[in-house]
C-alpha cells in the first residue's frame, strides 16, 4: 500500500532518520525491498504488509458484517486528482466518502495501484494460497474520528484502514476506463490531471460481504503497521488491453531525466505472518472446511487478566500439559478429524472451559483491569522510533535500530491485535507480560512454558522453523505463524461443523 500523496505535508510526518538519510526507495536493484530496513526501520519489523493469506492462518469471525461504503458515488462534476507519484498510478478521493461499521470511522483519503508487467502479469501485493493475481487496487481511508487528516493518521496504530482488491485479467471493466482513457496525461513521475467524478463503488467486487481481515502495514516505506487490512474474497477483472495500459505506459522518472524508467512490478513481497490470524467473514469456500471459530475478546481479555494477576505459580504446578489440547498435530484448518480427535477436542475443551471458569472468578474480584490500557493505547511509532533511536545512541547501538524497534513494538502490538482477535498471543508477549509479575512466579511459569513448548513439540508434526527470538530471560523455539501457536490453551478456539 503506497500513502504518499501529492502534498508536502505527509513528508513531514516521516521520521527524521529518513529525512536525513534520504527518502529515495524502489522496488528492485540498489534501494530495492531488501534494503529498505536501512533507512525506515519498520519495514524490518512486526506486523507487517502484504501477506500470503494461506488457509492454515484462516478464523471464521461470525460478527464480521458487510463492508458498508457511503458517498462512493461521485458526480462526474467533481474534479479528481489523478497523478504518477513514480511508484504507483494514484486517484485523490474526496473526503466525503467514508466506511462505516468499523470501530471508528475511516474517511477516504485516496486509491492507488500495484501491477505486474507486460511479460509476468503477476503483481499484487497479497497472495491467497500462494497465488499471485495481476494487480491490486488499494483503497485507503483514515481514522477520521481520531486524526484530521491523513498525514496525522499514518504512523498511528488506529490510523488506517485499507480496502483491497485482487485485480484478474479477463473481461473489460468499463469502471475502470474512467481513469485509465486518462493515463497518457500521467506517464512520468509528478505528473498529474484532472478527471471527472464516477461511481468509486463500481472498482470493488459486487459482493463486500465476503472479504478476509487482518492488522498490517503500509506496504511500502516507511511500513508502518498501521493498516486494518480487508481484502476483499472475489476478484475484479481488467481486459488485456486495460493491463497493458498499467503495465507499459508509465515511467517511475521524470520526463526530463536521459533515462526513462519504467513503472511496473511495483509491489512488496509477502511478508511474515509474524503470529497473526486472517479472519473470514464467510464460511463456504475452499480451504474453510476446517476453519477455527475466532473467540471473543472478553474470553482473551480473561486470559491475559490471568496473566496479570492471577497465581501464577499455582498455573505452573498445574503443570502445562494438562492445560495443552491433546492431539495438537490435528488442529490445522482443512484437515478430516478421526473419532479420535473429537473426543481429544472434547476433553481440550472441558479443560478450557475449566480454565475460563477460573479466569472469571479472578476477574470478578480484579482491580487491575486498567493495565488493560496500554494494550489499548495508540501506539505513535515517529514518537517511538525517535526514542527507542536516541536510547541506542545513548549506547553507541545505533546499527541495532530495527530489532530494538521490534522488540519495543511487537508485545504491545501483538496484544493490542490479540485482544480484538486478530493474532494469536506469542510468547515474547507473555513474557513481556511477566516481566510486572513477581519474579519467582513468572520465573516458574516460564520454566514451565519452556518444558511444556518442548513436550508438545515431541509429538506435534508441524514443521518448526527458527525465527527469531524478540527477547525475554531465555530463547525458545517458536512455531511458524498459527496452528496451535505457541500454546493453544493461550488462543482457546472451536471448529466449526
Amino acid at each position: 500500500m503506497h500513502f504518499l500523496s501529492f502534498t508536502p505535508i505527509l513528508l513531514l510526518q516521516l521520521t527524521f532518520l529518513s529525512v536525513l538519510q534520504g527518502a529515495k526507495w524502489t522496488y528492485n536493484g540498489q534501494e530495492g525491498q531488501q534494503y529498505w530496513s536501512k533507512h525506515y526501520p519498520y519495514c524490518g519489523g512486526s506486523f507487517q504488509s502484504p501477506i500470503d493469506i494461506e488457509s492454515e492462518l484462516l478464523r471464521f469471525d461470525p460478527t464480521l458484517g458487510p463492508i458498508e461504503v457511503q458517498d462512493y458515488d461521485l458526480s462526474p462534476e467533481e474534479q479528481l486528482t489523478l497523478g504518477n507519484n513514480g511508484h504507483s498510478l494514484q486517484l485523490s478521493l474526496p473526503h466525503k466518502m467514508y466506511i462505516s461499521g468499523l470501530p471508528h470511522r475511516y474517511t477516504a483519503a485516496q486509491l492507488h495501484f500495484h501491477w505486474g508487467s507486460s511479460s509476468k502479469p503477476a503483481g499484487s501485493e497479497h497472495l491467497v494460497e500462494s497465488r499471485q493475481y495481476a494487480a491490486e487496487l488499494h483503497v485507503v481511508h483514515f481514522n477520521s474520528d481520531k486524526y484530521p487528516n491523513m498525514s496525522m493518521a499514518v504512523d498511528k496504530s488506529d490510523g488506517l484502514a485499507v480496502l483491497g482488491v485482487l485485480i484478474e485479467v479477463g473481461e473489460f471493466n468499463p469502471a475502470y476506463e474512467q481513469f485509465l482513457k486518462f493515463i497518457s496525461g500521467v506517464k512520468y513521475r509528478d505528473q498529474r490531471v484532472q478527471v471527472p467524478g464516477f461511481d468509486i463503488r463500481e472498482l470493488l467486487p459486487a459482493r463486500l460481504d465476503e472479504y478476509y481481515r487482518y492488522d498490517g502495514s503500509l506496504t511500502t516505506p516507511p511500513c508502518y503497521p498501521s493498516v486494518l487490512w480487508t481484502v476483499f474474497k472475489n476478484h475484479v477483472t481488467i481486459s488485456h488491453k486495460q493491463f497493458l495500459a498499467l503495465a507499459t505506459s508509465l515511467y517511475s522518472s521524470h520526463a526530463q531525466d536521459s533515462v526513462p524508467l519504467p513503472l511496473n512490478g511495483n509491489f512488496r513481497k509477502p511478508q511474515s505472518a509474524d503470529s497473526r490470524v486472517v479472519l473470514v467473514s464467510f464460511k463456504e469456500g475452499k480451504g474453510l472446511q476446517g476453519t477455527l471459530t475466532v473467540t471473543s475478546p472478553l474470553v482473551r481479555k480473561r486470559i491475559v487478566q490471568k496473566l496479570l494477576i492471577g497465581d501464577l505459580a499455582d498455573l505452573a504446578d498445574e503443570g502445562l500439559y494438562q492445560l495443552l489440547p491433546s492431539g495438537t498435530e490435528q488442529l490445522h484448518a482443512g484437515k478430516t478429524k478421526d473419532l479420535k480427535d473429537k473426543q481429544s477436542e472434547s476433553l481440550a475443551k472441558s479443560k478450557q472451559q475449566t480454565l475460563n471458569a477460573s479466569l472469571r472468578k479472578k476477574s470478578q474480584t480484579s482491580h487491575s483491569v486498567g493495565k488493560f490500557v496500554l494494550a489499548e493505547d495508540t501506539l505513535n511509532y515517529v514518537s517511538l522510533e525517535q526514542r527507542v533511536f536516541q536510547q541506542l545512541k545513548q549506547s553507541h547501538a545505533e546499527n541495532q535500530l530495527v530489532q530494538a524497534l521490534r522488540d519495543a513494538v511487537f508485545p504491545e502490538l501483538n496484544l493490542k491485535s490479540y485482544l480484538g482477535c486478530r493474532s494469536d498471543l506469542a510468547l515474547p508477549t507473555i513474557r513481556n507480560i511477566l516481566r510486572g509479575r513477581p519474579t519467582d512466579e513468572a520465573f516458574e511459569l516460564d520454566r514451565s512454558l519452556t518444558k511444556a513448548w518442548m513436550g508438545q513439540g515431541k509429538t506435534s508434526t508441524v514443521v518448526k522453523k527458527s525465527v527469531t527470538n524478540y527477547g525475554g530471560p531465555s530463547p525458545v523455539p517458536r512455531k511458524p505463524h498459527s496452528q496451535g501457536y505457541p500454546h493453544p490453551w493461550l488462543l482457546p478456539m472451536e471448529r466449526e461443523d
